[in-house]
């Protein structure tokens, strides 16, 4: 049981949530620092003095003082006004990650917003009622502006519903569910559009991708090698331990777990050859480097996830401070760090592809016993290639551009949801680049037999022939691969 506003989030515990592993609630304690904070709001609503976006407008319009009849008119049009984001709807998982921590977020006492709209979201959040979110829009800063506002636009009975895969108009889910549109009144608008919960959801998501990859990356390195017949020596724990950094550390105790007890590598541990090509050698170093940067981004994810990041934040009866915790600066910087960590697994991955079908060390070129009539696996590395370039493109950080918005008043913004969504697109492609060494590695142990390898390996090797079987003589490719790619995206493939 997870108690929103009180206990921590964590990423796992969050896509627990989702997907319905772990139940989520409102506590008595959560509902009672909800409601002192709302009164809080309504008293300021009250007063003659001018409160940021309680009883003024907003942006450039913060000098306009508003009635409190025309309060809940105001915080209405600030929805409305603010859905104008374009493009495809992002996925429904990333909607209903953002629902979860927008809550947890107006939970913990400091927006002023209602009881009543909290449990509005939470029965969406439950019921799988997830609004369409258009994937731009946001400059990040002032919170996520535009996505935020799609994704709170049903509360009005604006907006749309993904239903059963298709987009239905909110006024007729809300109908269908017996509800009514909700008047927001003062505060909630604001607490709910201001936040960075399209930049946190696309970090969550990204995390909770690449935990999993950059330990697939160790393992088709690891089977790569064992194909190249190449050496464990560069992995041994002497070796790191002057140079101890996290990443690196854990990459190499990885690698000597996926050789224990390899016949293939002891095979030839007196051979003549005395090093590897880096993108061998060097996996602990680079892989490593990409590891101590998903650990960064996940220590500053799991504070954001458990922050308050609308505007202004109510503190007391008398203090609601309009500061700048929506700016999504601390994890757009972060995000771009790590997409270049994930585009370097990509990297790295399509040098020990194009290393396997050199034909050195035993091994046919192409990875074929009858080159020329069969070309192999020549092309796949071009796909590689691509992703890989593709990639490299990707990597350019939004984190270092701004546009002035807001007629100059937002006038530095972070552009994090731009990179949360190429983080994610960057993953997307290392996940092909994976599953085509993997398939690589797979071939080129083929001729290593009736050498064994270790217990992993060999279990990972009868995964990828279930789906993939030995190239003989040349074939369609694109079925193979894709098989691959289903493999790795459904987290198949054994990593510990």
């Amino acid at each position: 049981m997870f108690k929103y506003g009180i206990d921590k989030l964590s990423i796992k515990k969050v896509i627990n949530i989702s997907n319905g592993k772990l139940k989520a609630i409102l506590s008595e304690d959560a509902i009672t620092k909800v409601n002192n904070s709302r009164k809080r709001v309504e008293k300021m609503a009250k007063s003659n003095k001018a409160v940021y976006g309680i009883n003024t407008g907003f942006g450039p319009l913060c000098d306009v003082q508003i009635t409190p009849k025309e309060t809940s008119k105001l915080q209405e049009n600030l929805l409305i006004t603010h859905a104008v984001g374009v493009g495809n709807p992002i996925e429904k998982q990333l909607s209903k990650i953002m629902m979860i921590c927008k809550v947890h977020a107006l939970c913990q006492g400091f927006s002023g917003i209602r009881l009543e709209v909290i449990n509005r979201i939470i029965y969406f959040i439950e019921n799988d009622l997830l609004p369409v979110v258009p994937e731009q829009g946001s400059v990040g800063a002032s919170g996520d502006l535009a996505p935020l506002s799609h994704l709170f636009l049903p509360l009005i009975g604006e907006g749309e519903f993904w239903i059963e895969n298709k987009i239905v108009n909110a006024k007729k889910v809300l109908k269908k569910h017996n509800l009514k549109a909700l008047k927001l009144q003062a505060k909630e608008g604001l607490a709910l559009i201001n936040g960075t919960q399209f930049i946190l959801a696309h970090a969550i998501c990204g995390l909770n991708k690449m935990r999993y990859l950059q330990d697939l990356a160790d393992l088709a390195g690891a089977m790569s090698i064992e194909g190249y017949k190449g050496s464990a020596s560069p992995f041994k724990e002497a070796l790191h331990t002057i140079r101890p950094f996290k990443g690196n550390l854990e990459v190499a105790k990885r690698m000597r777990m996926l050789f224990e007890n390899s016949e293939n590598i002891m095979s030839h541990e007196n051979c003549e050859r005395v090093q590897d090509p880096y993108s061998m050698r060097c996996i602990p170093q680079v892989h490593g480097a990409s590891r101590n940067a998903y650990y960064h981004l996940k220590k500053l994810t799991e504070i954001e996830m458990n922050s308050v990041t609308d505007n202004p934040i109510v503190l007391s009866d008398t203090v609601a401070i309009s500061g700048g915790n929506f700016h999504g600066q601390p994890l757009a910087i972060a995000l771009d760090y790590a997409s270049i960590a994930a585009s370097e697994l990509g990297n790295i991955s399509d040098r020990r592809c194009y290393l396997l079908i050199e034909g050195k060390y035993g091994l046919p070129r192409l990875l074929t016993e009858s080159g020329g009539l069969n070309s192999g696996f020549m092309i796949p590395q071009y796909t590689t290639a691509s992703l890989v370039t593709e990639n490299k493109s990707l990597c350019f950080p939004p984190s270092a551009d701004s546009i002035p918005t807001s007629l100059g008043q937002e006038d530095h913004v972070s552009m994090g949801s731009i990179s949360g969504r190429k983080f994610n697109q960057i993953l997307g492609n290392l996940e092909k680049i994976l599953a085509i060494e993997l398939m690589y590695a797979a071939q080129a142990l083929e001729f290593r037999r009736p050498n064994t390898f270790s217990k992993i390996i060999e279990e990972n090797f009868k995964i990828i022939r279930t789906k993939v079987k030995k190239l003989e003589e040349d074939r369609v490719l694109k079925n193979d691969i894709n098989n691959m790619i289903n493999l790795v995206v459904n987290k198949s493939f054994v990593v510990n």
